[in-house]
């Protein structure tokens, strides 16, 4: 993997093979996401290499993150130290839907959700209902809400916007890059500045 394209993407020179660099998020969003949560303690789902991590690291008071993928969760922690941000994480290497995870997760003030929407091809179809992302998004978002209701959603630019009209109130954040519409964000509870649309631009 490049490292100049880490670094430009994520801040830093982290670890990151062909499938976390594709999926990670550009650290210009992530810190503009992650700057919500200031103070609070998170949960994030879909850990990944651990760059939406540092973001959170950064500003919240600490975060829980969950992967089902030890490797990534190795790759992660590698990463969080490289950052410094380390003490300010507790990994969990289960399956966020499964009923240990639950109780594994302590109470929190936020929660930070990433699905892997990584399958594709010619047959793929994003959609929120009967979500087929990794977990299922709508799946996820309805645990998440019995155990807080301030919720960032993360959401693939392809997904109609009809397909969230039956959620609670929310603001819809569109983050753009470069002109392209790049990702959609879903906030919740007090993780919305108001409700309705907007957008960041980077």
């Amino acid at each position: 993997m490049d490292k100049n394209k880490i670094y430009k993407k994520f801040g830093g020179h982290y670890l990151a093979d062909d499938q976390t660099f594709l999926m990670g998020i550009d650290i210009r969003f992530t810190d503009h996401l992650a700057y919500r949560m200031k103070d609070l303690i998170v949960l994030e789902t879909c850990t990944g290499g651990g760059f939406s991590t540092i973001s959170l690291a950064k500003y919240a008071k600490h975060v829980y993150t969950v992967e089902i993928d030890r490797k990534r969760i190795s790759d992660a922690q590698k990463n969080l130290q490289l950052a410094g941000l380390e003490t300010k994480v507790t990994f969990i290497n289960q399956d966020v839907l499964s009923d240990e995870v639950d109780k594994l997760i302590p109470q929190i003030d936020a929660a930070f959700l990433d699905p892997d929407w990584a399958v594709s091809g010619p047959e793929h179809e994003y959609r929120f209902i009967n979500s087929n992302t990794r977990p299922p998004s709508d799946k996820l978002l309805n645990m998440i809400f019995l155990k807080t209701p301030n919720v960032t959603l993360i959401q693939p630019s392809f997904i109609s916007y009809q397909e969230f009209r039956h959620l609670p109130p929310h603001e819809c954040e569109n983050l753009y890059l470069d002109g392209q519409l790049e990702l959609i964000c879903l906030h919740f509870g007090k993780l919305a500045h108001f409700i309705g649309n907007s957008e960041f631009k980077i």
